[in-house]
């Protein structure tokens, strides 16, 4: 219904500016994940000695979940498809550029890319085979919770699964065995912590921020139809 209200509304040209602008959006939150992703960060906490590790990329990954929610529910799965098969290339690339240039949270100069960084290497193509698999394992299996009146079951469910299988998956790819002693010895908790982190962040911000966005949205096709229907 909603697809075909928008198809309605919008001219092919507006859908296509609307899906470049959410791909470019894919491949920023993308790069800057894998960018963060290396800058661990340690939380004492008030009492005892127990403290935990994570990495500042699990503060920004979320919003890539909740952004091919919102592209499924407003365009369809196809084009939610469309969106991961032509960013995972260019993300790719991106990923590695400013992670080499921006190495140790330093900027190393152009020079730094002459020679090949397997490191850095390793995070990028983690992160692009766990955008990936997490991506279309978000289209293909919770695109049916979202026919589903209570709107936070899907994107709450894709928090949950999609998260757990994405940070498995780079986590072991980007550190298992790693040149970085500190995170070849600790990816296994610092993976658990991250996930963690996520759920935390996506279920008592990301998804209620969700909820907000997605009634605009249709409260504005709403309008829009009714300006259509009575024009």
């Amino acid at each position: 219904m909603m697809k075909h209200t928008f198809s309605t509304l919008f001219s092919d040209q507006q859908k296509r500016r609307m899906l470049v602008i959410l791909s470019f959006f894919h491949i920023f939150i993308i790069a800057a994940s894998n960018y963060l992703v290396q800058i661990p960060f340690e939380v004492k906490m008030p009492f005892g000695d127990f403290s935990f590790h994570s990495t500042w990329g699990a503060l920004t990954f979320p919003f890539i979940f909740l952004a091919t929610d919102l592209t499924v529910r407003v365009f369809g799965s196809k084009e939610a498809r469309w969106i991961i098969f032509v960013v995972m290339f260019p993300a790719l690339i991106v990923s590695y550029i400013v992670s080499v240039l921006f190495s140790d949270s330093q900027y190393q100069g152009i020079v730094s890319l002459r020679e090949f960084n397997l490191f850095v290497f390793r995070i990028a193509f983690a992160s692009f085979a766990a955008y990936v698999f997490g991506q279309l394992l978000d289209v293909v299996v919770f695109n049916r919770l979202r026919q589903l009146k209570t709107w936070w079951i899907a994107p709450t469910s894709s928090m949950i699964f999609g998260s757990m299988a994405d940070t498995f998956l780079f986590f072991s790819i980007a550190f298992y065995a790693s040149t970085d002693v500190f995170m070849a010895e600790n990816w296994m908790s610092i993976g658990f912590v991250d996930y963690l982190s996520k759920l935390l962040i996506g279920i008592l911000l990301f998804v209620p921020a969700y909820g907000v966005i997605l009634n605009m949205i249709l409260r504005k096709l709403k309008m829009l139809t009714a300006s259509v229907q009575t024009a």
